[in-house]
């Protein structure tokens, strides 16, 4: 059969769509810039540089049950995020990765045709899913610095209007976004979903929120504070009902038992952990105030793991790829609301000084 043949039977709606981009791999990198992929200094996915728990390395090297399925209950799995957490395991839904949970609440919520708010720029996981889900994206821009314009997001209501879509801090500007300010959407009585992803650099969780009320949902992640990205662990706090919902349309197997291993582990070793993000919010710090003394950068304050800059002299993407070419892996923006942009996630102190050094060098 020819391809125009194949594109004729696949749904019209996905011949044309707009795939989520990811991060180039630092294999690539190497390969493509002839040096040791042990040199790449990635920041361009906001990954934790530390890396996991020594004890998740020690505990999957001797595991030896990776022949029988997981859990598909998440028994276990649940009581430790509630030990985490302080919410009681009913409250919980585990998977693999954040991303599947949105991707399976946007499933449960949204109908063809259905009104889905999303607080742009942000993720790009929320636009991919509504469309995916063919529910209809309605993009309340936010304000100059990024924050949530609460106001337009409630006039931008309708009766299509299934569920609104938080990220806090923001990705990818780091922006915060007030519990008052969430409990003004969630007081209009439409489902509103919280993705926390970063919440163990910014400190500020509306877990306990979700226990009072029937239409907040939050998003939390192991990816990013311990370091278990390749994993893909994320969970979910939900109102009991709506988790209930979850788990009986959730594929079976979701989180795999090196992931369970992981956490459960990770668990153990929470003062490794949270030294670990301590070290990581005062390096963000540092970061900041180094990229702040570049003239040609205006760099946002940040309550996550990574910095977006405008580039106020030259062009965003000759920058990234400036970098490249020195094995440091960044994201660049060039769309309307992030026009001539860079993200820029925080590594260590060493990978602060090459950068600078390196920025230093192509825009001189």
């Amino acid at each position: 059969m020819s391809e125009e043949g194949i594109a004729k039977l696949i749904r019209s709606d996905l011949v044309s769509f707009g795939a989520y981009i990811a991060g180039k791999s630092p294999e690539m990198l190497a390969e493509e810039i002839k040096v040791p992929v042990e040199s790449i200094i990635k920041l361009d996915a906001n990954e934790n540089p530390y890396g996991c728990s020594p004890r998740v390395k020690q505990a999957l090297g001797t595991y030896s049950h990776f022949n029988i399925y997981p859990d598909a209950l998440q028994v276990e799995l649940r009581e430790l995020l509630q030990g985490y957490t302080d919410v009681s395991a009913e409250h919980i839904v585990a998977s693999g990765g954040s991303d599947q949970l949105i991707d399976l609440i946007l499933r449960l919520f949204i109908e063809p045709g259905d009104e889905v708010i999303n607080c742009i720029p942000t993720f790009d996981i929320f636009r991919f899913s509504t469309q995916m889900c063919n529910g209809k994206l309605v993009e309340v821009r936010r304000d100059e610095n990024y924050f949530v314009d609460v106001s337009a997001v409630k006039k931008a209501i309708t009766q299509k209007t299934k569920i609104i879509l938080l990220a806090n801090p923001n990705n990818p500007t780091g922006t915060p976004i007030s519990q008052q300010d969430i409990l003004e959407l969630v007081d209009t009585g439409v489902p509103v979903l919280v993705d926390e992803a970063y919440v163990e650099f910014s400190g500020e969780t509306a877990t306990k929120l979700v226990t009072r009320y029937k239409n907040l949902m939050v998003l939390r992640t192991f990816s990013k504070w311990a370091g278990l990205a390749g994993l893909r662990i994320g969970y979910g706090i939900f109102p009991p009902e709506i988790a209930d919902y979850l788990m009986k349309i959730k594929l079976p197997y979701n989180v795999n038992v090196a992931a369970l291993v992981a956490v459960r582990e990770s668990l153990k070793d929470l003062d490794y952990l949270r030294d670990r993000v301590r070290a990581i919010v005062t390096e963000r710090e540092r970061l900041f105030g180094e990229l702040n003394k570049l003239k040609w950068l205006k760099p946002f304050p940040s309550q996550a793991n990574f910095i977006l800059c405008h580039v106020l002299n030259g062009k965003a993407n000759q920058i990234q790829q400036g970098l490249e070419e020195r094995g440091i892996l960044i994201r660049y923006f060039d769309h309307p609301l992030l026009k001539n942009s860079i993200r820029i996630g925080v590594g260590k102190p060493e990978h602060t000084d090459i950068l600078i050094k390196a920025l230093k060098e192509i825009v001189s």
